[in-house]
């Protein structure tokens, strides 16, 4: 399927954004900035991709679909971040890890409008981040982090509120 990608989205030459072989859809709203060296992977289950309004992907960071990823509008990701909506199987120790395919998925990943992702930081299948969160650079992320939160580390602990 074809990717649906709005005319004033602003893709950097350098980035990397694969087509899908299993049917999944990249959708990137108005006003997006892709910056250089982005990669965006079809891999690792049939999710979709969906980049709302206003979001800004910096440079080095990777996404895999997976599970599926919807990032909301006005989201910041900062440099060098991975999101990965999957995870490997595991539990059979007579067969090698890259035999056992994809464990189940946790739902994917969410992150809702006016979050900004610090560098480096890693967000994992099942994590949902809620409007106006702030997290980190360095930080790993999984499970629910709360609405307008400011969080950091790995592992994840709360260290503020945004108030004003």
């Amino acid at each position: 399927m074809p990717h649906e990608i709005h005319p004033s989205v602003a893709i950097s030459r350098f980035a990397d954004i694969e087509d899908s072989v299993r049917g999944s859809v990249l959708r990137i709203e108005e006003n997006v900035v892709i910056d250089s060296f982005v990669k965006i992977k079809f891999v690792g289950g049939t999710g979709d991709v969906a980049i709302g309004a206003r979001s800004y992907i910096n440079s080095g960071t990777v996404i895999y679909s997976g599970n599926g990823i919807t990032l909301g509008r006005g989201v910041l990701i900062a440099s060098n971040c991975t999101l990965a909506p999957t995870n490997h199987e595991t539990k059979f120790k007579n067969k090698m890890i890259r035999d056992q395919g994809f464990a189940p998925s946790k739902g994917g990943i969410i992150i809702e409008d006016d979050v900004w992702i610090g560098a480096n930081t890693v967000v994992l299948d099942g994590a949902k981040i809620g409007r106006g969160a702030v997290v980190a650079a360095g930080s790993c992320v999984r499970g629910e982090i709360e609405a307008y939160s400011i969080m950091a580390g790995t592992p994840l602990r709360k260290v503020g509120m945004r108030t004003i």
